[in-house]
């Protein structure tokens, strides 16, 4: 088979490398790549949000399927571009990838599936007093959210009043978002452990992969702004965790494709439910239209399943429902970034120190690009993600972290907790 993963980041690195780990005799073509991705597959220069060119550069390398990556290539139609041309897709529709595309679609799909939710309201610049007076009845203690795409950055976890207001302004004032920000999303915060479970789905169908806990805010102690993500374990080590799993399954990742597919949007690729686990339950924080990032990087190794099949048969509605095999271990992954993420970041630190890693360490490249000169240079605010997958999760946390201390760019940082959050409700 030929294959097209579209997209450049840690995500399609890990997904272009379990399927060459799955099928080593298969081609893969990613656009637009990284650094990682060229050393075993052809990066090809392509714009993700150019559903034609996309679809124009599957059917010039004559490719069998189409992988879709990120949000902004499934909400731009790639989906939909390809599937025109006749080429299989495993990735949503635009329509269907409203689920994570607009946050008050969301919203709606769960009112209507029955999925359990954070009480919520919604509205633009003209609704403030609305929005305001949602703010103060919860105490400030709210989550504001931009409606629609904002690079993993659109989402303020507030404490006071103040931060809850400063937020709105953000979004519907100052356009911090831009039109992504032109419609909020304000949300009762929950507490509890954050879990985020993962579903392929061919539109009628779930098969469940194994769970994951991404580390969201930039800075140890769970501090600081929300970003794409700083690092993930898998599975969590959490009392109970296949059962509860098995629940989500029932209600509400199969809840969500059924309401999508009878609103006539049916949801083909990887759907991503991000859940708070309260007291009173799991809620669903959102949902994604496509593999996390970082939690593809720690779940893809896990997979006991070979993973072209299990695309190809999404893509092809021929997925049978349950649970995807799971390997044994744990895997945990740590983000190293460039000085400034998740603002602002300079690019083109040469990176070093890759060849001195343990050959056990998976290494997926996210910022990352080989410069003219031959060396491999930073091009991102989430430059690497090193794994390590082990027997527990203690030991594949410490052998990221000895790992990651023989890795050099300039202005490199990274967590130092990741899994922390796990290991205490282990020791609990």
């Amino acid at each position: 088979m030929r294959v097209l993963v579209v997209g450049g980041g840690g995500r399609e690195h890990a997904l272009a490398w379990a399927w060459h780990r799955d099928a080593p005799a298969d081609d893969i073509v990613v656009a637009p790549g990284n650094g990682g991705t060229a050393a075993f597959a052809v990066n090809v220069a392509v714009d993700v949000t150019d559903a034609a060119a996309v679809a124009r550069c599957a059917g010039e390398r004559e490719v069998d399927i189409v992988v879709i990556g990120p949000d902004a290539a499934a909400a731009a139609g790639v989906g939909d571009a390809c599937a025109a041309a006749g080429i299989a897709v495993f990735g949503p529709s635009a329509a269907a990838a409203r689920i994570e595309s607009s946050k008050v679609f969301a919203k709606q799909v769960m009112q209507r599936a029955g999925i359990p939710t954070a009480g919520w309201v919604a509205g633009d610049a003209t609704e403030k007093d609305r929005l305001r007076d949602f703010v103060h009845a919860h105490g400030g203690r709210c989550v504001v959210k931009a409606d629609g795409l904002a690079l993993g950055k659109g989402v303020v976890v507030c404490d006071t009043v103040d931060d809850a207001l400063q937020a709105l302004a953000a979004c519907l004032d100052e356009r911090r978002f831009g039109s992504a920000g032109g419609t909020v999303v304000v949300e009762q915060r929950l507490d509890g452990v954050e879990l985020s479970v993962f579903g392929l789905s061919d539109g009628e169908r779930v098969r469940v992969l194994p769970p994951a806990r991404d580390h969201k805010r930039a800075f140890d102690g769970d501090k600081g702004p929300n970003t794409g993500g700083m690092g993930a374990v898998s599975p969590p080590p959490d009392h109970g965790i296949d059962a509860l799993v098995d629940s989500v399954q029932a209600t509400v990742l199969q809840p969500c494709v059924d309401a999508l597919r009878e609103m006539g949007c049916p949801f083909v690729g990887c759907l991503y439910a991000g859940l708070m686990l309260t007291a009173d339950g799991p809620r669903v924080l959102e949902f994604n239209a496509r593999f996390g990032d970082p939690e593809a990087q720690v779940v893809l190794p896990l997979m006991g399943e070979p993973l072209p099949a299990l695309l190809t048969a999404a893509a092809h509605a021929a997925l049978k429902a349950g649970t995807v095999a799971r390997r044994n271990g744990a895997c945990a992954g740590v983000v190293a970034a460039a000085a400034g993420y998740p603002g602002s970041v300079h690019t083109g630190a040469e990176i070093t120190g890759l060849e001195t890693l343990d050959d056990s360490v998976l290494c997926f490249h996210a910022g990352t690009r080989i410069a003219a000169d031959g060396r491999l240079r930073t091009a991102g605010g989430r430059v690497l993600c090193l794994v390590a997958h082990r027997e527990s999760l203690h030991d594949a946390t410490q052998d990221v972290y000895a790992n990651l201390g023989r890795v050099r760019f300039d202005g490199m940082w990274y967590r130092h907790d990741i899994g922390a959050t796990g290991l205490a409700a282990l020791r609990s």
